[in-house]
């Protein structure tokens, strides 16, 4: 799934998901470079997306005090 497709929610899943078989030790030593690459990215993912919809809500509330 690229950037592009990614919903936020689906992102969160992709990583609990991951961190479970972190976790639980479901992932062999050789797949485990990548599913670490693919968490950091989701990670740095949904922080880019939460401080974008964050950055828009302000402007919104900025434009509201405005007009009132």
């Amino acid at each position: 799934m690229t950037k592009e497709n990614l919903k936020y929610d689906d992102a969160m899943l992709e990583l609990e998901e991951l961190v479970r078989e972190m976790e639980y030790g479901e992932i062999s030593v050789d797949e485990l470079s990548e599913k670490i690459k693919r968490s950091a990215f989701l990670i740095k993912y949904c922080k880019s997306k939460l401080k974008s919809t964050e950055e828009d809500v302000a402007e919104i509330i900025k434009e509201m005090s405005e007009e009132g």
